[in-house]
């Protein structure tokens, strides 16, 4: 069960709700998760107290992003083993709720192998254990995203030296999608607390629009110099050489370097490509899935078709006839195509970024030395 638990208008100077925190009220632990499909215009926390309700928050990306997502359904195996419920049956309705974003998977088995080790010592040990493994996942992955965001400004200046950079980014890739403060988005953090940062330019992400909804509600926050544009303008963009670089996140990086990401990223890879400028994915070494041969075999999520056809908006009623309770901008009964994700080819990425530094170029040789260090750094 989810409610709406307390909320602060945006534009207050009050600080930040956190994206996800776990709560243990007199009437049990709780995932608590800022809804962000309410943002900007207001935040409001949702209170879940079982695996149905957080699986609905993700399928309806009140929580989202690849990092967060593993935070997450790690979090969701500890609720469901503190609350008593079936880990074995738990585990693939958190899994099975967004099938391209590996981190999810990867942080439910996290803890459930946790669970699994303890279970010979009770419940409650075993379920503490899986709580455990979750807190320590967003102690983690909050590190990582610091050293992100160092090795991915160190990147930057030595491609373009001389700073002022102006970075395109698409999507949400913010502290709304981390332990700590994001992945590309906090690489463009740190260049503007260096003085480096000329310009953000911020796609707005159609169809579901996390660019305009949620990274410029973050570079606000930030006091970032920021500028919204419709993702329809990047190739003008590009044309008046006002890109110095691309950084996006990801959702899967398969074992050649293929990177699937919001749909959308393919094209700026392309723009980019064309006109010079180098595309930097940034990411954990959690989003690379060796068990993924290329981007062909990467499952991309296919979403309901009203997110294309209707335009919802946070605190505006639903209007009549809508299927999913937004504004209709189609005729009705159009057919939409709305894939979640398009997958970028090795060949169009000038370096991914992750906690260990940067990989250039990309091949699936350092892909794999790459995730063989990560063991490494895991087990010392």
């Amino acid at each position: 069960m989810a409610d709406q638990y307390a909320q602060n208008p945006v534009g207050d100077e009050s600080p930040p709700l956190p994206a996800l925190r776990w709560s243990e009220p007199p009437e049990g632990p709780v995932l608590v998760l800022l809804d962000q499909t309410r943002l900007p215009a207001e935040e409001v926390e949702l209170v879940c107290t079982d695996v149905p309700a957080l699986v609905q928050a993700i399928q309806t990306l009140a929580v989202r992003g690849a990092p967060l997502l593993g935070i997450a359904g790690a979090y969701g195996v500890a609720l469901a083993a503190a609350r008593g419920y079936d880990i074995e049956e738990a585990a693939p309705l958190l899994e099975g709720a967004r099938p391209t974003a590996v981190n999810l998977a990867y942080g439910v088995r996290r803890a459930v192998a946790a669970y699994r080790a303890a279970a010979d010592k009770g419940p409650e040990e075993a379920a503490q254990a899986a709580l455990t493994a979750a807190r320590e996942l967003h102690r983690e992955d909050a590190e990582a995203s610091a050293r992100m965001a160092g090795h991915g400004l160190a990147l930057l200046d030595e491609l373009l030296p001389g700073g002022g950079h102006r970075i395109l980014t698409h999507c949400n890739t913010g502290a709304l999608v981390s332990g700590g403060e994001g992945t590309a988005f906090a690489v463009a953090l740190h260049a503007h607390r260096a003085g480096e940062l000329r310009r953000l330019w911020v796609d707005e992400t159609r169809p579901l629009l996390q660019g305009a909804r949620l990274t410029a509600y973050e570079a606000a926050r930030n006091g970032m110099p920021y500028t919204l544009l419709t993702d329809s303008a990047a190739g003008s963009l590009f044309a008046a050489g006002e890109v110095d670089a691309v950084l996006i996140g990801a959702d899967r990086i398969a074992a050649d370097g293929s990177v699937a990401n919001k749909v959308g990223s393919y094209p700026l890879a392309v723009l980019a490509k064309y006109h010079h400028v180098p595309f930097i994915v940034v990411a954990p070494t959690t989003t690379v899935d060796l068990s993924t041969p290329d981007g062909a075999s990467i499952e991309v999520e296919q979403r309901a078709g009203h997110e294309v056809t209707e335009v919802t908006a946070p605190q505006v009623p639903a209007a009549a006839g809508a299927v999913g309770g937004g504004l209709p901008v189609a005729p009705l009964g159009t057919q939409a195509y709305n894939p979640a994700f398009d997958v970028t080819p090795p060949d169009l990425v000038t370096a991914i970024v992750t906690e260990l530094g940067a990989l250039s170029p990309v091949t699936g040789g350092g892909i794999a030395e790459l995730c063989a260090r990560s063991r490494q750094v895991t087990i010392s």
